[in-house]
């Protein structure tokens, strides 16, 4: 995409897997300067994307992700919020312990709270940057039996958000929030046969139940390219205009527009 801007400093946090590899991916094949963080390092260290090994759920994390940036590049133009997942057991409100919740806030929520802050000063002093935060579609349509304290941390995720676009907007930073739905990634597919084990069904029934839970028009999960390609015009010139935003890509699974 040429309205990416080559050279600029990209962060994707969570970006060895799933969604977040094929945004970096994305980013690095324009020619941007790729930073991921993950708990492990990836299987293949790809060319041109710079590793950090980091579990952003403890609050030192962010700091020494930062000043690792700062110090090799000298500057942080992008930051891509994607390190999440759903550590609720199933069962609703009676099987989630305060240590569920704490684990959910900590990892979905207070990750990109200190990441941010820890790199805003920064892009406020270049009067110019970009964040995602990667969200869930399950922030506005929580299953109760599966997602209760993960949609509840990416619901405050989306409140965050939007009140950060309103601080930062008169400063050239852009904040906006990316909604995936069901989307092929490893941990979706380790979650689907998590659910067929426990379940006494098939693999193939275990999907079945939850896109009939889930409600996907379109019938099936999406790519995590797909998700990249949204992230991407958004990280963009193009979408110089557009902050405080959050987007579903989700296959029409949204209720309401």
């Amino acid at each position: 995409m040429e309205t990416l801007s080559k050279g600029q400093v990209a962060l994707i946090t969570g970006g060895t897997k799933g969604i977040g590899k094929a945004i970096a991916d994305k980013l690095s094949n324009a020619g941007m300067q790729v930073v991921v963080t993950a708990r492990t390092a990836p299987k293949e260290n790809t060319t041109g994307q710079y590793f950090i090994s980091a579990d952003l759920a403890y609050p030192d994390s962010a700091e020494r992700v930062a000043k690792e940036i700062l110090e090799k590049y000298g500057r942080i133009d992008i930051i891509i919020n994607n390190a999440g997942a759903n550590l609720s057991p199933a069962g609703g409100f009676s099987a989630l312990s305060d240590e569920h919740w704490n684990n959910n806030w900590q990892l979905n929520f207070m990750s990109a709270v200190r990441v941010n802050k820890a790199l805003l000063p920064t892009m406020i002093e270049q009067k110019s940057g970009v964040i995602i935060n990667i969200s869930t579609g399950a922030a506005k349509q929580p299953i109760w039996e599966m997602t209760m304290s993960y949609s509840s941390a990416k619901a405050a995720l989306n409140v965050y958000s939007k009140a950060l676009a309103n601080e930062l907007g008169a400063k050239g930073i852009r904040v906006n929030v990316v909604s995936p739905g069901v989307v092929e990634t490893p941990l979706m597919l380790e979650f689907i046969e998590n659910m067929a084990k426990s379940s006494g069904i098939t693999s193939d029934e275990a999907f079945k139940a939850v896109m009939d839970k889930v409600g996907v028009p379109m019938g099936r999960m999406a790519e995590p390219e797909e998700v990249a390609n949204l992230v991407a015009f958004l990280v963009s010139s193009e979408a110089k205009y557009i902050t405080g935003t959050n987007y579903s890509v989700d296959g029409g699974a949204s209720p309401t527009t």
